[in-house]
């Protein structure tokens, strides 16, 4: 085997395998926070969870030597960013606190799909009829998942769909943020937002925050920990190997996800659940398996 085929093997595993790591503990970040919302009010949650990353990625910002506060902070598209990262972090958490976990992180997974749907509508990018077909196939996954109309319907499980949303209207405007913004400058205000979605939620609310126990502390800190890591991994692993192979393992968090919602918190996959699941993923991987496929534009992709 020719010497440069053998090393962008050994890196796709490496990549791999970075971005497994990246979805289990993104899945246990979830976790804590559930665990978290048994105790503490949402609102108080969202503001010591976004306090500690912020810190975080400040300190790491100031180690990189970049600067946070910088004009293009305040272009067009980091403000639409901001009101989808609140909006997307809002309903999630929401989701995580009042409906069970292996549902929000199944429903979550729909994300790639509403963003390559969004990026045809918005950006103009080709997106031909085969694309389309599978985006509207896991569409129709997160109905079966949350199964409007019937007996066992919740309008609880509409806050994952929401939070879902808002994240895909963040990833997009991302995509259009000033290239001059780093990781750690995006991912500080990306925490500033969670702090202002746990303020507006908490004047809403209005309960009252409560003292923090060792376990919710425990949890909370943990949970912030999981978060920076697990996104340093994911960057760890988007610049190692290619990222049609990297990629699809970004579904693991499914399994991960699924299995601390059964396992810790005594969750039951339903056949819809399970069939829903299918969907989502299917389609995700197809429209990534079709995204590599020939690099010219094609008005059949």
């Amino acid at each position: 085997m020719r010497p440069d085929i053998q090393m962008d093997r050994m890196a796709n595993l490496r990549g791999s395998l970075w971005m497994v790591a990246a979805m289990a503990i993104f899945a246990l970040e979830d976790a804590l926070i559930k665990a978290a919302s048994a105790t503490l009010p949402v609102g108080q949650l969202l503001i010591l969870f976004g306090i500690g990353g912020t810190l975080v990625f400040a300190g790491l910002a100031r180690i990189n030597k970049d600067r946070l506060f910088a004009p293009e902070v305040l272009s067009p598209p980091m403000r639409i960013r901001a009101v989808f990262e609140i909006s997307g972090r809002l309903f999630y958490v929401l989701a995580l606190a009042l409906t069970p976990l292996s549902a929000t992180t199944v429903i979550l997974q729909a994300t790639p799909l509403v963003v390559v749907g969004s990026a045809a509508v918005v950006f103009g990018e080709k997106v031909g009829w085969r694309r389309w077909t599978a985006i509207v196939i896991g569409l129709i996954g997160v109905v079966v998942i949350i199964q409007p109309g019937s007996d066992s319907f919740s309008v609880l499980s509409i806050l994952a769909v929401a939070g879902m949303i808002g994240f895909a209207g963040r990833d997009l405007a991302s995509r259009a943020a000033p290239a001059a913004l780093g990781t750690n400058v995006l991912g500080f205000y990306g925490f500033l937002a969670v702090i202002i979605a746990g303020a507006i939620f908490s004047l809403w609310q209005a309960a009252p925050f409560r003292a923090l126990d060792a376990t919710s502390a425990g949890a909370l800190i943990g949970a912030t920990i999981a978060g920076v890591t697990a996104y340093s991994f994911l960057m760890k692993a988007m610049r190692t190997g290619e990222v049609a192979a990297v990629t699809p393992f970004r579904y693991t968090r499914l399994l991960f996800g699924i299995a601390l919602g059964v396992g810790v918190f005594g969750e039951e996959m339903s056949v819809p659940m399970m069939v829903g699941s299918g969907l989502i993923v299917v389609s995700g991987l197809f429209i990534l398996w079709r995204g590599k496929q020939v690099g010219a534009p094609s008005a059949h992709r």
